[in-house]
């Protein structure tokens, strides 16, 4: 069965928390992956990264890594000091992430999140991009980890808003292991059919977000996403990989601002409500891999 993931932030409103506190949560839950925002690692000593691990391990949750690239490390600018200041930047979270012992950094790592400031060529801005992703992707390689190029919304991103342009990324990359993280919520909005998509990007698919077509949990009323055909297009190109939940359903804080929610999803947003959500959806992601053998 594939591992069923949580990405931190459903409960947060600050990229900074208690990574320990959600690892025991997604445990109790009955998640088998915490994931959340990869900065966070430079920010945190190796005691506490030491804990942090023995925690993971003793609840047995996968601990995942996401990134929105701040700009100030864009490696697709047109200034090549940005850039290389992007690369260091991301190696030394890569870094973070071998000694955390995990296994892939998704996200948007390969652009400055958000759209450029002023007139922009995004050919120029790819090209970039993929020639500091050859960098990262080469170290990556060495230490075990795999690069998920999350494909986003021309709202958040202008480099890959596609499956079909996250593919040519990938292919001009040409690294054994740079595949391709697709989102349902992203996908709802650019493309003309999302089990196609899939089913365009199969095996370099690396790994795969859920949340509904306005960020609300999958599986508890609130969307209109087809999760049936979802989940056939999984099962059709033998997905076996992580299935990471991120949906965003409470406003205010810096996580609400980022990601544009202005409204509660949601009547009650308490942390008890939250957990109360976030099982749902578990328990409907679990008979949905059931219903479709995977």
């Amino acid at each position: 069965m594939n591992k069923l993931g949580i990405f931190l932030n459903f409960w947060e409103q600050s990229w900074a928390a208690d990574h320990a506190k959600y690892i025991r949560k997604a445990a109790k839950l009955g998640f088998d992956v915490l994931e959340f925002q990869a900065q966070a690692l430079l920010e945190l000593s190796d005691a506490r990264l030491d804990e942090l691990k023995a925690i993971a391990a003793a609840e047995g949750v996968e601990l995942t890594y996401s990134l929105g690239l701040d700009k100030a490390y864009d490696i697709s600018s047109p200034d090549a000091a940005v850039r290389e200041g992007g690369v260091k930047y991301l190696s030394a979270i890569m870094d973070k992430v071998a000694y955390m012992g995990g296994r892939i950094i998704s996200g948007v790592s390969y652009a400055g999140w958000g759209v450029p400031d002023g007139n922009f060529d995004k050919e120029e801005l790819t090209a970039n991009s993929v020639a500091c992703m050859k960098v990262l992707a080469a170290k990556a390689n060495n230490l075990g980890i795999t690069y998920g190029i999350e494909v986003v919304n021309r709202f958040e991103g202008v480099v890959a808003n596609t499956a079909a342009e996250g593919l040519r990324y990938v292919e001009m990359v040409d690294m054994p292991n740079v595949g391709l993280l697709l989102d349902t919520y992203h996908m709802n909005i650019e493309e003309e059919s999302i089990d196609a998509a899939i089913r365009l990007v199969g095996d370099k698919l690396v790994g795969f977000h859920v949340g509904e077509n306005n960020r609300t949990c999958p599986g508890c009323g609130k969307g209109h996403l087809d999760w049936d055909k979802i989940f056939g297009a999984l099962k059709s190109i033998g997905y076996t990989g992580r299935i990471v939940a991120e949906p965003f359903v409470a406003q205010g804080g810096e996580v609400g601002r980022s990601i544009y929610v202005w409204r509660d999803l949601i009547e009650d947003v308490s942390e008890a409500a939250l957990d109360a959500e976030a099982a749902r959806m578990l328990a409907f992601e679990k008979s949905m891999l059931k219903k479709w053998g995977m």
